[in-house]
């Protein structure tokens, strides 16, 4: 039998590939394992055909669509999802997050997760992008609610508190959807 080894928020998460009950089947995807085995349901399963970015994760450094690989090619990769964006010892929100929160980027609520994850992986890589260059990141998630406009502001409000300007939240409280992890 197959197996596959994936370490998802830091945990190592051992799975066998097969039709049996109980292994993961050849295709199952990456968004099915984080959701429906592991409970992380903050990825949201939007088109399922990897366009909307709802689903997006932070997989080996990337963003990507996790409705469009499958969970038997994931062998070794490190994946990290919203959930795994909170510190672990305190649950606070990360700089991004709180960001998003003190400049209202989301209404629903439900694509918000994609475009965090989008723009975590951005910042991961580049910490101080241009305008552009988060637009550039941001395009591959698609928001219903047309939040766009506050989801630049926040990215740019996180990257000005991550260089140690505005340190200040404007918000001090913490908000959770009740079907949204921010």
């Amino acid at each position: 039998m197959d197996r596959v080894s994936i370490t998802v928020n830091g945990n190592l998460h051992k799975f066998i590939i097969g039709e049996e009950y109980g292994c993961v089947k050849p295709e199952e995807t990456l968004l099915q394992t984080l959701r429906d085995r592991m409970g992380l349901t903050g990825t949201k399963e939007g088109c399922n055909h990897g366009a909307c970015g709802n689903c997006t994760v932070i997989m080996n450094g990337d963003a990507v669509p996790s409705c469009m690989v499958l969970t038997a090619d994931c062998d070794g990769a490190v994946i990290t999802t919203i959930e795994g964006l909170e510190d672990p010892k305190t649950g606070e929100l990360n700089t991004l997050q709180q960001a998003f929160v003190d400049n209202s980027a989301f209404q629903c609520g439900f694509c918000t997760p994609g475009i965090v994850m989008s723009a975590q992986a951005l910042l991961d890589k580049n910490p101080e992008p241009e305008r552009e260059e988060i637009m550039e990141a941001l395009s591959g998630n698609y928001c219903r609610c047309i939040s766009h406009y506050q989801v630049v502001t926040a990215v740019e409000d996180a990257i000005g508190r991550m260089k140690g300007a505005d340190a200040k939240p404007r918000v001090s409280q913490r908000i959770r959807h009740h079907n949204t992890d921010i």
